[in-house]
């Protein structure tokens, strides 16, 4: 449809964004500072623009019109019109053509430039030279949607306490998935297939987490050194999916995808980066918010603001304490819940959310608008509680209501299974759903999200392979990604055909997805390492959209496939018992209505630990024994009893056998103590219904260095 000369009515400022009402499109964007918005139309491919139409309306600082002939897939963006003044904050540039903020598709992908930059690059005056090339040539196009979508059942949520997360990505899960069409691989109707539903509901997970699914771009940079940006952390559009994993630029794929999930019992979480944009610093290229309103979108250095704060390594900060900014992060939020309905989100570097005037504020704007929202407040909102600013390190610091990435659950379970010395007492706190950080302002044992492997670092089975990072492929000779690994290769740097360093390595992976299952708090676990994906050392594999980082579900040998059966069974183990994730604190004490201690430290043989077996520094081996006793304490929220049995955890990290007894206080007549799980043993789990061995009440058995047991006492049958 050609519309040269379209027909233009004021419309509405709200809502923002383009919207199409059945009839025609309403176009609303918000611009404090411009001077004139033009409003482009594209034909369908996006080479040839057709229409350029001054929006006639300004209503409340929001530019706006209506078309009453457009309709559903037009593509579009804005030219906008103000002072070029960087040395005060404004970049505007109507040479080049903008992204809709609120856009809700994309279409096509960003072709670099120099025309993308508001000035002249390579100029002596740099970003104060002024650029009037056309950038729109090179820039993908807005899509106006209809957002109709027939949705199935809702999910009833899972409570937070029983939530168990898978984090994965979209493109990795699926590329080399055999039963997954290779048409579709990387898509979300990819991860729509009937076997990836299948397969996390039978591995037993609660939620999937995806790295970032927003609009995002490929660094310049990446490209240049024939690499790309894989994991997504790089938002151009908070509102529209990824071109690249939607197949036809349509969002419904995405909505398709959540209601398979839902079908199955899964929830959906997103990894979402409202912390910066895709448009870097003062040297950026102008994309959207920099040429809509600079000065407004953007958290900027002192008074006159030609520089940019960068509290997250990338170069800007979004510019959360302006109420149009906090407003578009909100309904963005809000857009993926009601339109998309996730379940969840995971912010990235979320300190950066929460910083007023400069320092976090557990007040600040964003954190009180989310508090207050009928819809966000009831959703699953993790933030990643720290960001490269001053201060930034604010674990336990966000609000009741959130849960929180717990990088000391991490840090302390890698130490203590290398082999650190004087670790059992930080341990026990994480173990225990770490009440030292979180056991305060009502806050549950929930808002720890514990993690022993993620997307940033090594994979579960580089952890035991690797001492140093192999980020060589990465192109940056392998200075990047953290030294601070606290892994252990076993004795070998690397894979290795020595039986006894693969089968070390084998054990220490179970060790560590044990002590994660059957901690309190919320386990993530980083997709892949249920069967043993390698990245081949690579610890930073944010550019590798490539074998390094898809899944290799071909590969899976003998031994991935035992570890993929033990992470099953600890997952419906834990999922069976809710003394491995109580909506309590645990501390040590007596349990109301009963004369047992809820978690009981004990040496070896049996006797609680005391302060000098803490202060041990050479101490490598840590037991508990969590009572399965609800008394009047942990109830349902009807009031009604929730009783367990009661179980016996050790831990051996060491290399030296470690002789135990097996307690013998407070078991009745006929009773005895069943072996559920040893990761020394093969196999290392007991198959439902079974045991792998029985011991009388004051019996003793062998720890095996490097090992974890499980112990259940039950009725001898």
């Amino acid at each position: 449809m050609s519309l040269s000369s379209p027909r233009v009515w004021p419309g509405s400022p709200h809502p923002l964004g383009a919207t199409f009402d059945g009839s025609g499109t309403n176009f609303a964007l918000f611009s404090a500072h411009a001077e004139k918005v033009e409003l482009c139309l594209f034909d369908r491919d996006g080479r040839k623009e057709t229409a350029r139409i001054a929006l006639p309306e300004y209503t409340h600082e929001i530019w706006h019109g209506y078309l009453p002939d457009v309709r559903p897939g037009q593509l579009y963006g804005y030219r906008v019109y103000g002072p070029y003044d960087p040395e005060n904050g404004h970049r505007f540039n109507h040479h080049k053509l903008l992204l809709d903020p609120y856009a809700k598709a994309l279409h096509g992908d960003l072709k670099w430039d120099d025309a993308l930059f508001g000035y002249v690059l390579g100029d002596p005056k740099e970003d104060l030279s002024f650029d009037t090339r056309d950038s729109a040539p090179f820039m993908p196009k807005c899509r106006v949607i209809d957002p109709a979508f027939t949705w199935g059942e809702a999910i009833t949520p899972t409570p937070w306490h029983e939530t168990i997360i898978y984090e994965t990505h979209v493109k990795g899960f699926t590329m080399r998935h055999p039963q997954v069409p290779e048409e579709v691989r990387g898509t979300f109707d990819g991860l729509a297939t009937p076997v990836v539903a299948d397969y996390l509901r039978d591995l037993g997970v609660t939620a999937v987490e995806l790295l970032p699914v927003h609009a995002f771009i490929q660094d310049r940079h990446l490209i240049d050194r024939g690499l790309r940006n894989y994991w997504g952390y790089n938002s151009i559009g908070f509102f529209a999916p990824h071109p690249e994993y939607l197949p036809g630029d349509d969002p419904r794929a995405f909505k398709t995808f959540v209601q398979v999930m839902h079908d199955a019992g899964i929830e959906v979480i997103l990894d979402v980066v409202y912390n910066h944009t895709a448009e870097g610093n003062h040297l950026g290229p102008t994309l959207c918010f920099r040429g809509i309103d600079n000065r407004s979108y953007y958290y900027l250095m002192g008074d006159n603001g030609r520089y940019y704060n960068d509290f997250t390594g990338t170069g800007n900060a979004l510019e959360l304490r302006h109420p149009y900014v906090l407003r578009m992060v909100t309904d963005s939020l809000r857009y993926w819940v009601q339109e998309m309905r996730v379940d969840g989100f995971r912010f990235d570097l979320a300190t950066t959310l929460a910083r007023v005037e400069g320092p976090y504020d557990q007040h600040a704007g964003f954190l009180d608008a989310v508090a207050q929202d009928p819809v966000l407040s009831t959703v699953k909102l993790i933030a990643e509680p720290w960001d490269t600013g001053l201060g930034g390190y604010q674990v336990g610091a966000f609000p009741p209501g959130w849960a929180e990435w717990n990088d000391r659950y991490r840090d302390t379970v890698r130490e203590f299974w290398k082999g650190d010395p004087g670790k059992l007492g930080e341990l026990a706190s994480r173990l225990s759903g770490s009440s030292d950080i979180y056991g305060h302002r009502g806050r549950r044992p929930w808002a720890s999200v514990n993690f022993v492997t993620a997307h940033d670092g090594f994979t579960l089975r580089d952890l035991v392979s690797y001492n140093g990072k192999h980020n060589e492929a990465n192109k940056e000779d392998n200075r990047d990604g953290s030294d601070d690994n606290r892994s252990w290769n076993c004795g070998v740097e690397g894979e290795t055909d020595d039986p006894d360093i693969v089968e070390l390595r084998r054990r220490q992976s179970r060790n560590m997805l044990a002590t994660l299952l059957l901690s309190q708090g919320v386990p993530m676990i980083l997709g892949g390492d249920e069967f043993g994906r390698t990245q081949g050392g690579n610890n930073n594999a944010y550019c590798q959209d490539s074998e390094i980082s898809w899944f290799d579900w071909e590969g899976i040998d003998e031994a991935g496939k035992r570890l993929m059966t033990f992470t099953k069974a600890l997952i419906k183990l834990r999922r069976e018992h809710i003394v491995f994730h109580r909506s309590r604190f645990f501390h040590g004490r007596i349990i109301p209505g009963t004369e047992i201690k809820d978690v009981t430290w004990q040496r070896p043989d049996g006797t609680e630990m005391m302060e000098d077996d803490w202060a041990d520094p050479n101490a490598k081996s840590l037991r508990f024994v969590l009572s399965g006793e609800a008394g009047n304490f942990h109830l349902t929220n009807r009031g009604e009893p929730e009783p367990d049995d009661t179980f016996l955890v050790a831990l051996n990290a060491s290399g030296e056998d470690i002789e135990h007894i097996l307690p013998d206080d407070e078991a009745g007549a006929g009773q005895v103590w069943c072996k559920l799980v040893d990761t020394s043993a093969m196999p290392s789990v007991a198959e439902e219904g079974d045991v792998l061995d029985k011991a009388g009440p004051g019996d003793t058995f062998t720890l095996q260095p490097h090992s974890l047991v499980l112990w259940v006492r039950r009725e001898d049958s």
